[in-house]
This record gives C-alpha cells, structure tokens and sequence, in this order.
C-alpha cells in the first residue's frame, strides 16, 4: 500500500518566518531528525515520488534512502513541516511505528533534497541477515552502563565494545576500550570479524554505531557466527547521548551531514575536517 497524496494535508510554512513559535530546544530553529525501519516495502517508484513530492513541498532537505528491506532517512527543516511530512510517512500501515532521532541546529545541515531506491538501506552484501524478518537481542544504554561502571555483564563475563563504524568516523570519538577494525566501508565488516572469531568467543560483545541501523545486521552476524553473548546498542550512540550522556564515551559522534559532529548533549561541533558524502547510521 503507498501513499495518496491527498491522505494527510500539508501545511507549509514559510521558512523565512522562524519566530519564536518555531524554535526549538535552546533557540533553534532546525529540527533534524535520523530514523530508520526494516520492513518490507514494494512499489519503491512510488513511494519515492510521493516522499518527494511531500518533503519538498515542506521544504525539507536530506536523504531517503528506500529498498526491498526497509527506509533509512536523514532529514531537516522546519519542526511543524517536519511533523507535517513524519503524519504523512506514518499514514501507511507498514511505518506506522516509524521512530526519530532528532537534535537541533542554527541552520540547515543539508544542501538538496535526494530520495534514493537501493538494493540494501545499509549495504552488508550478506542476503542471509534480514532484520525485517526478525531483531537481534538489544541492550537498553541503561543497561550498558550499569555493565561498563561495574566492567562485566549480569554473568560476570566481560564486555567487549564492538564499533561497526568506518575508522574514519572512530577518530572523531568511540567508547573507552572499544574495538574497531578501520574498516572503510560496512560490508567489510563480516571478513573484520571472521579474523577476530577466537579471541571473542568467551566475551559478552555489545555492536554499535551512530543510531542503530549497522547494528541491526552486526549483531544478527555476531550470532549467525554462533557468539551467543552478543547484542546491540539499541538506538546507537546518538540514543546513548541521549538517555545517559557520554559516560564511558570519549570524544564527539561524526554524522553525515554539515553540523559533522555531535556533543554527548547532542549539540552540533563542527571540526572542519574532510568528510565523505555518503550518509550511513
């Protein structure tokens, strides 16, 4: 089932009209929001012309990215449009549910609008893992910290941080004692692990990344792989920042738009260094 385009109405705002009745946390006036679902979707054509029919009449800027597996989205604007377009999305029965990540900033982060059809919402080249068909087992950030203040999980058995993120994203900040591969893409992920199989049997591992979604196929890996004791940061960094702050977390989180790096308070830090275009989670 797709959208008609006439199922919820969109009420535009002029973005030049920023008063104080549109600004957010702090006197910000663009909400950015980052979410994704794996579900099964079908007549991706359409969905992408009514997404973008929708996100630019609400002068949204970002990026859709749409598959066979789900939707993956990065988006920013005004916070009456961008509730405006999320009523819309929610009106079909399969993302109902559909939940953000959102922050705040001055300005807008992205340059255009792009609504993408992709084999894969994030590229692992494994076509046995299929979180639209069922999730790994999740820890809360809550839990987390509980298991990283007293340095082991609920057995007693230690716990090893597993950053699924590209070495790039690393530099900018990871959690104490992470380990990561410098790996420069996700589908290189699974061969990074394959390598480290032994010495990982016996730990309990936590994957993680910026908002969840390379989780969701990481940790489905990680058990595919037979580590039993191995889970997913659910909802990723930016929900840890979220709900506990950066309590073993040293550094800031790279994102993939202009604001580059978000705070432990989710507030943007720009750094000026060179970053790649492509937008991952």
């Amino acid at each position: 089932m797709c959208f008609s385009d006439s199922s919820v109405p969109i009420n535009l705002i002029d973005n030049s009209a920023m008063n104080q009745e549109h600004l957010g946390p702090n006197a910000l006036p663009v909400l950015n929001i980052a979410g994704y679902q794996f579900v099964r979707l079908d007549e991706l054509d359409r969905l992408r012309e009514s997404f973008y029919q929708a996100a630019s009449d609400l002068r949204l800027k970002g990026t859709i990215l749409l598959s066979e597996e789900g939707i993956n989205l990065f988006l920013a604007g005004l916070e009456t449009n961008i509730q405006s377009f999320l009523s819309f999305l929610r009106n079909d029965p399969r993302l109902a549910s559909f939940q953000t990540k959102d922050s705040w900033s001055a300005t807008q982060p992205f340059r255009k609008l792009l609504i993408k059809i992709k084999k894969e919402i994030i590229r692992m080249n494994h076509p046995t893992i299929a979180p639209e068909k069922g999730r790994a087992k999740f820890i809360s950030p809550k839990k987390l910290k509980e298991w990283l203040d007293r340095g082991q999980d609920d057995l007693g058995r230690p716990v090893v941080m597993i950053d699924t993120r590209n070495g790039f994203e690393v530099e900018y900040g990871t959690f104490k004692n992470a380990l990561h591969f410098n790996i420069t893409k996700f589908s290189e992920f699974p061969q990074a692990i394959e390598e480290r199989l032994p010495e990982l049997s016996d730990k309990t591992l936590v994957s993680f990344c910026t908002g969840g979604i390379r989780c969701e196929k990481s940790g489905l890996y990680l058990r595919e792989r037979g580590l039993e004791h191995s889970y997913q940061l659910d909802g990723g960094i930016l929900q840890y920042f979220e709900d506990i702050g950066g309590d073993h977390y040293v550094g800031d989180c790279f994102v993939f738009d202009e604001r580059e790096t978000l705070e432990p308070s989710l507030s943007a830090k720009p750094q000026g260094r060179l970053k790649p275009k492509k937008n991952q989670a």
